[in-house]
């Protein structure tokens, strides 16, 4: 089908964003340009500001608009638990739960070998430099349970343990809800590992 240039050009830029295929970005251009001028601005100005001003605290690595970011800075929190995790998101997926009340530090990425994504491409240093100014009494490692995250996971310990840094995993597991006879056997395992006493 041929489109409007500029129709076209919308869905080739949204195609490009994760999850939107050709139908989708089909789908948000033609929403979009049926909608009125001033919402389609306000969210063009949105994307620009969000893109111009966000940037990461120059202590864990979080996207904030303000350096250091709110978390870091926070005198409620937790100064000798630090949790470390993968990705931005993943700081706001804990904060969601409002369990974890210490800091993090975000290293934007796992090793990865295959993509080419080794140590000196994450944050790690900077991990290193920040528990050698302030020490913590527990890292949590909170990385994902893929191979990429286990792989990191194991490289921190390996790194954290020497030091004499006191340093966990998150617990994986069963979803609340989920049936046994339905779970994978890799999430089972963990499960089992990850038990606790009641």
């Amino acid at each position: 089908m041929h489109y409007p240039r500029p129709l076209q050009q919308l869905m080739e830029e949204l195609g490009k964003l994760p999850g939107i295929g050709p139908k989708t970005a089909q789908r948000l251009a033609l929403y979009l340009v049926g909608r009125p001028a001033g919402e389609v601005q306000a969210l063009a100005r949105a994307l620009i500001e969000a893109s111009e001003k966000t940037i990461l605290c120059s202590r864990c690595f979080n996207l904030t608009d303000v350096d250091p970011c709110a978390l870091c800075t926070d005198p409620r929190r937790n100064d000798r638990l630090l949790c470390v995790v993968e990705q931005p998101r993943d700081v706001f997926a804990l904060e969601r739960t409002r369990e974890f009340h210490g800091r993090y530090h975000v290293l934007h990425g796992a090793i990865s070998p295959i993509e080419g994504i080794g140590p000196d491409d994450l944050r790690i240093k900077e991990l290193l430099r920040r528990l050698s100014e302030q020490p913590v009494e527990e890292v949590i490692l909170a990385t994902n349970s893929t191979v990429e995250g286990e792989a990191t996971a194991m490289y921190l310990v390996r790194l954290l343990k020497p030091a004499g840094i006191k340093v966990s995993r998150i617990a994986y597991g069963l979803p609340v809800g989920g049936d046994l006879e339905y779970v994978d056997e890799v999430t089972l395992s963990r499960a089992l590992e990850g038990r606790r006493p009641l």
